[in-house]
C-alpha cells in the first residue's frame, strides 16, 4: 500500500504502514462504476486486458533525490509514466514538475499535503483536491484527472467525492515494496514476477534502489512483450464494473 519509508524520513512513519496495509486487505463487493453505482465504492487497482499492456507510477511527496534520473531512464527506453504529486511537493519542486511534463509524462493529483483523507469531511476533500490540481494546472497547463489516495486510504465517501469532481481515484495491484529499501534486485523480481495484462505498478521517485532496478525492470517487461502506457491511456472511458480485487472490467 501506499506506505512510505524513504529515505531519511523518520522510523516514525512506519506506524502509517499497518494502517495503510490494512485499507488494502478491507476491499470489499463488487463495484458498478459509471451511469449508476451500488454501495460499495472501490478505486481502480488494474484493468481487464487481454493483451499485455501496462501502467507504472510513482507516487512523489518528499524527496527528489532521483527525480531526473528516472525521467532519464524512461526516456532511454521511451516509456511513459503517471507521477502522483503532492501540492507541497509541487511547491518545493516546480522544476521537477516542468520537467516531467516536458518529457511527456502524466502529472496526476497525490493530494495537496498527503492527509488522511477518511479523516476529512466532503468540503474538505474537494478543497483539499482543487488546491492541489489548481498549483498543478499552473504550471503544466493541464489539470489532473486522475486522483491516488495518501497512504492507500479511502472509505466510500472519499471515492464517491474523488468522482464527484470528474476524477478517477486509482491504486495499484503491483507493489514494488521500494518504500522498504529492499535491494534493486528484489525489487526487480517481485515486479516481474507480479505483473500481469492490466496492471498498475506502484513505485516512489525517492525511494532507495528505484532508480537502480527500474532498467532491468523495463528491460524485462519490454522482452516480454509488454507495452507501457500512462494510467489515463490503461484505464476503461464509459460504463465499467469494478470487481471486489479492484479490477476495473468493460460493463
Amino acid at each position: 500500500m501506499r506506505l512510505f519509508l524513504i529515505r531519511k524520513r523518520p522510523l516514525a512513519v512506519l506506524g502509517c504502514l499497518a494502517a495503510a496495509a490494512m485499507m488494502f486487505l478491507a476491499v470489499g463487493n463488487p463495484t458498478v462504476v459509471g451511469a449508476a453505482a451500488t454501495t460499495r465504492q472501490l478505486p481502480i487497482y488494474c484493468v481487464q486486458k487481454d493483451y499485455k499492456v501496462l501502467s507504472i507510477s510513482f507516487d512523489a511527496a518528499w524527496g527528489n533525490e532521483d527525480t531526473q534520473q528516472i525521467i532519464d531512464t524512461l526516456e532511454q527506453y521511451q516509456v511513459k509514466a503517471t507521477f502522483f504529486v503532492v501540492g507541497e511537493w509541487v511547491d518545493k519542486y516546480p522544476e521537477s514538475v516542468q520537467a516531467l511534463h516536458d518529457a511527456g509524462h502524466e502529472i496526476m493529483s497525490h493530494s495537496n499535503d498527503h492527509a488522511h483523507f477518511s479523516r476529512l469531511s466532503v468540503e474538505e476533500i474537494t478543497e483539499n483536491l482543487n488546491t492541489c490540481n489548481d498549483k498543478i494546472e499552473a504550471i503544466t497547463g493541464v489539470r489532473p484527472t486522475l486522483f491516488r489516495c495518501p497512504y492507500g486510504e479511502y472509505d466510500d465517501h472519499v471515492i464517491s467525492t474523488v468522482r464527484s469532481l470528474g476524477m478517477e481515484p486509482i491504486q495499484w495491484d503491483v507493489d514494488s515494496l521500494d518504500w522498504k529499501d529492499i535491494s534493486a534486485d528484489e525489487i526487480t523480481r517481485r515486479v516481474t514476477g507480479k505483473v500481469q495484462p492490466g496492471s498498475i505498478v506502484l513505485f516512489h521517485n525517492a525511494a532507495l534502489h528505484t532508480p537502480e532496478a527500474l532498467p532491468a525492470i523495463i528491460e524485462s517487461l519490454l522482452q516480454e512483450g509488454y507495452t507501457f502506457v500512462p494510467i489515463s491511456e490503461l484505464i476503461l472511458k464509459g460504463e465499467y464494473t469494478i470487481d471486489h480485487t479492484g479490477r476495473q472490467c468493460p460493463a
